[in-house]
């Protein structure tokens, strides 16, 4: 028999890639009549320099969870205009995409299913410090869908403005 997922994951990062497992992740939500949570992780440490002990400014800060709110309620409406799904909510967390995305949120929102991008990094970037969807992947509380593909080649969720 195959399972019917109830709470479903989508991280976003602003990616192309990320962006395509939102449109399949609302289109598979819809199909299981699922509740979607679309996360946003803030990796501040990628702002930090040689000395581990650099802060970045509060301001900053603000202004990172300025865009990537207006990001996801970008997306969420996109979800309500172009496939009438609601039954979004959004949230932002601070800390390690890897560790966030596979444990801490799942434990939190009891998500069944997470669905991601293949990867939003270049080889540059997977090489240094690892590609979060093969840590997710390897590690998650729940089943995992990786998406490489559109939904039938019909255009990808595209906020009007780039935030990342």
């Amino acid at each position: 028999m195959v399972k019917d997922y109830n709470n479903i994951l989508v991280p976003v990062d602003g990616s192309e890639t990320a962006e395509r497992a939102f449109d399949k992740a609302v289109k598979i939500a819809l199909d299981n009549n699922a509740h979607l949570d679309v996360l946003n992780v803030i990796d501040t440490r990628q702002f930090m320099g040689e000395m581990q002990d650099t802060l970045i400014s509060g301001d900053t800060i603000y202004q990172m969870t300025q865009d990537s709110e207006e990001y996801l309620k970008s997306l969420k409406e996109w979800a309500k205009e172009h496939f009438n799904f609601t039954d979004v909510s959004y949230h932002i967390r601070y800390g390690s995409p890897k560790r966030i995305i596979a444990v801490d949120f799942i434990k939190d929102h009891h998500n069944d299913l997470i669905i991601m991008g293949a990867t939003g990094m270049n080889a540059v970037e997977r090489m240094l410090m690892g590609s979060v969807t093969a840590y997710v992947n390897q590690h998650a509380l729940s089943d995992v869908l990786i998406i490489k593909t559109d939904i039938d080649n019909k255009k990808v969720a595209k906020p009007k403005k780039k935030y990342f």
